[in-house]
């Protein structure tokens, strides 16, 4: 199974750290946040992986290289400019194959266990399952649009006197997903999950261990906090 990690943005709630550094080579614990992330999945046997990049993109090749040192191999997805989360992923899909996939966040710290992510993307047919979506209970800070869980598994907007949550940036994806997002075209997830959800073929879990959305020096802080006791 190969995973892709998003790595393109900007961080502008980061600014003047990122700058110079790309938000995935923000330290956290003493490694890059995305060093987390290529770490885990490699232990979990998820040793083919896909990054993309657009600001300041050399550095993160440049820091990762080929993945040999982490116990992976890496290929790079280069974007002009940042093409979003859908967009991304659509123009790296020649390098992700036709079987699905895991993708995460580059700017997230999170525990979450590679194994049910690899247990998810198997479940996905590519008809009447094309995402899985790991969600959190909602943040005390801004995030995305309210999601719910129901009990079947399916994953909805939110509504009126449901309990909401938030996605984690985690997820699986069957590449049957992407079939209609433009290749080299900026395009945000969130309509393209929208429609998924409403023909019900978003399925989704609650995670509950550590998971953090490092979009501030703030919460960088608190990462590196919570990742220095991994290593310790």
């Amino acid at each position: 199974m190969k995973a892709m990690i998003l790595a393109a943005g900007r961080g502008e709630r980061m600014r003047p750290l990122t700058d110079h550094t790309p938000k995935p080579l923000l330290r956290a614990g003493g490694k890059p946040l995305i060093q987390w992330h290529i770490e885990r999945l490699a232990r979990a046997g998820v040793r083919e992986l896909v990054v993309n990049h657009a600001w300041l993109g050399a550095q993160i090749k440049q820091a990762l290289g080929d993945g040999g040192r982490f116990g992976a191999s890496i290929r790079y997805s280069p974007e002009a400019s940042a093409l979003e989360t859908a967009g991304g992923i659509a123009t790296a899909l020649p390098l992700l194959g036709e079987a699905p996939f895991i993708v995460i966040n580059g700017d997230v710290l999170t525990d979450f266990p590679v194994a049910r992510l690899i247990e998810a993307a198997a479940a996905l047919d590519g008809e009447t399952r094309l995402a899985h979506l790991v969600l959190t209970a909602k943040a005390g800070y801004p995030t995305g649009r309210d999601l719910t869980l129901r009990a079947d598994g399916r994953v909805e907007p939110c509504g009126d006197g449901d309990a909401p949550y938030t996605f984690c940036g985690l997820a699986a994806y069957h590449p049957a997903f992407f079939r209609d997002v433009a290749a080299g075209a900026a395009s945000p997830l969130l309509p393209w999950l929208l429609q998924a959800m409403a023909r019900g073929q978003v399925s989704g879990e609650v995670q509950a261990g550590v998971w953090l959305d490092v979009g501030t020096p703030e919460r960088l802080a608190e990462a590196d906090a919570i990742a220095a006791g991994w290593t310790a």
